[in-house]
């Protein structure tokens, strides 16, 4: 019988859209396609069931009438109004010790006046660190990791110092940026589970020089499982491979940008859109200019790699 019915089934989707009209009008052929549409929804019905797999995996088809075409607009944005906006940790590193053979960071210090201003003014509660051994920066995040920040809409942390590819300098020597941001993954820090974790990190990736290219034109109660590494924002200062500026009275050409993008835009824009304001100024407004042989006319571009799950606005 199944097979008869595949039969005529198989006839039916072969069969020309008039003479497919035809048969809808006279029996028995128009019984037999009633029979072979219940036959085929049957089985799709079926084949469906088989791909969901668990049942608390939900499949969306145009045909299922509960989902919403229109989400709450919050769904795709950060709750920020918590009590605290979240802690800001400032790591400035300016001295090293010789064996690094680290030079002395001028400018730093312009950086993290920068800083401490523009994320105090969005309403951060602001901590300084300044030259950090490895062992002190990783008990500080450590320890910040493991505080409450069930009160907290955020965290963020800059991060000033010398560095290389995947590695941050403390002032005897290096660690790697996974070991200190892994600390605030969700499987580690439970009350950030969910909440932006944004990292600015001004170092260099490389010793590789940019001599750029010319143009022609200028919470809710319910439960979720999230990935232990989703809702992190990562802002490197510079590309990978490559050296970061740094200016010894302004500061960084980063770090500048950043506190600029963040004082004109920060209650305004999402977050995204003021890092590529940043990437912009960075890019355009900055070129070195040095005594040494092929260090003029260098430039730089910022890379966000972001992790974040919602659009991210500060509060006002």
């Amino acid at each position: 019988m199944l097979k008869g019915i595949f039969n005529v089934c198989f006839f039916f989707t072969h069969l020309p859209i008039g003479a497919l009209c035809k048969a809808l009008e006279k029996p028995p052929w128009s019984l037999w396609l009633n029979l072979c549409l219940k036959c085929t929804a049957r089985l799709r019905d079926l084949t469906d069931n088989c791909m969901l797999g668990s049942p608390s995996v939900q499949r969306f088809t145009t045909e299922n009438p509960e989902v919403d075409a229109k989400p709450p607009a919050d769904m795709y944005t950060y709750k920020m109004n918590y009590p605290s906006l979240g802690q800001c940790v400032i790591i400035n590193n300016k001295n090293f010790d010789k064996q690094t053979g680290m030079s002395f960071r001028n400018g730093t210090d312009v950086d993290a006046g920068h800083a401490i201003k523009v994320f105090s003014s969005l309403g951060y509660k602001v901590k300084v660190a300044n030259d950090q051994t490895v062992q002190q920066i990783q008990q500080l995040l450590s320890k910040v990791s493991q505080d409450d920040h069930s009160q907290s809409a955020s965290f963020v942390c800059v991060m000033l110092s010398h560095g290389e590819e995947g590695f941050f300098y403390g002032t005897d020597g290096n660690v790697e940026l996974k070991k200190l941001t892994g600390l605030f993954r969700g499987d580690r820090c439970k009350t950030l589970v969910g909440k932006p974790k944004l990292f600015f990190i001004q170092a260099c990736r490389g010793d590789n020089l940019d001599g750029g290219i010319e143009t022609d034109a200028v919470a809710d109660d319910t439960t979720e499982r999230i990935p232990v590494e989703a809702d992190f924002l990562y802002a490197y200062s510079t590309a990978p491979g490559y050296y970061s500026w740094r200016n010894t009275q302004k500061g960084s050409w980063f770090v500048q940008a950043l506190c600029e993008m963040l004082q004109r835009y920060g209650q305004q824009l999402e977050i995204m859109q003021i890092m590529t304001r940043v990437n912009h100024m960075v890019a355009l407004d900055f070129e070195s200019v040095s005594n040494m042989p092929g260090f003029t006319a260098k430039k730089q571009i910022p890379c966000i790699v972001s992790m974040l799950t919602k659009d991210l606005y500060f509060p006002h």
